[in-house]
């Protein structure tokens, strides 16, 4: 997200070249991400910080101005990464292949993290929140022309409204590891693109595709 992340993080009081500074700053940021996934971003103090990290108060205020420029420099560049994968929905088998993107999609946001820290900040953090609302209306447009084009070759269900599905399976995606967490159990990415498929397709169609793909028409 180019256009907001130098906004976003602001200029640092300091940017290390020494080696040895280089360590502390990033041990600061490792301890960042370290307490944000455990206790939360309101939770967390600069000073606690610092101390996970075995530095003073003071080294921290060095690097960063406060709490919410660490936490960007951890989000830069990563904030594309939480949202929904964008599929083809003309692929032989469009069932299959979103599963596998939703699995390779949770793998990542589950290496990420931060899962508590974004929703509690977004609430908080109207700058932040815009530029989250800006790329997701970005994967919603280009998922919303993907299933225009499914459309427009007869595939989808004659009735369906493209804008509003297309905002509902973005939520269903979302969602996912708000349900994995309060359920305990691991999001089924194959029944997930199963239910999401559904309410694309009419089984015709989906049996269409896999049988003999999908040619553009001109």
């Amino acid at each position: 997200m180019p256009d907001h992340d130098e906004k976003l993080v602001g200029e640092f009081p300091f940017v290390p070249k020494q080696e040895r500074a280089q360590q502390k700053r990033n041990a600061l940021i490792e301890s960042g991400y370290t307490l944000f996934n455990s206790k939360g971003y309101e939770q967390t103090t600069a000073k606690e910080i610092a101390a996970h990290a075995g530095v003073a108060t003071g080294t921290f205020y060095r690097y960063f101005s406060d709490k919410r420029q660490l936490l960007m420099s951890l989000l830069e560049d990563k904030l594309e990464k939480f949202l929904p994968p964008e599929p083809s929905w003309v692929s032989r088998d469009p069932e299959s292949v979103l599963a596998a993107l939703l699995e390779a999609h949770y793998i990542r946001r589950n290496e990420l993290g931060l899962q508590r820290v974004l929703p509690e900040l977004m609430t908080k953090d109207s700058e932040l929140a815009e530029v989250l609302g800006v790329a997701r209306r970005k994967i919603h447009a280009r998922m919303h022309s993907g299933l225009k084009q499914a459309s427009e070759s007869g595939l989808t269900w004659p009735d369906l409204d493209l804008d509003t599905v297309t905002w509902a399976i973005m939520v269903l995606v979302e969602n996912g590891l708000d349900k994995q967490s309060q359920s305990g159990k691991k999001v089924d990415c194959q029944e997930l693109a199963r239910v999401i498929c559904r309410m694309v397709f009419p089984p015709a169609a989906l049996e269409q595709l896999r049988k003999s793909g999908f040619e553009k028409k001109e």
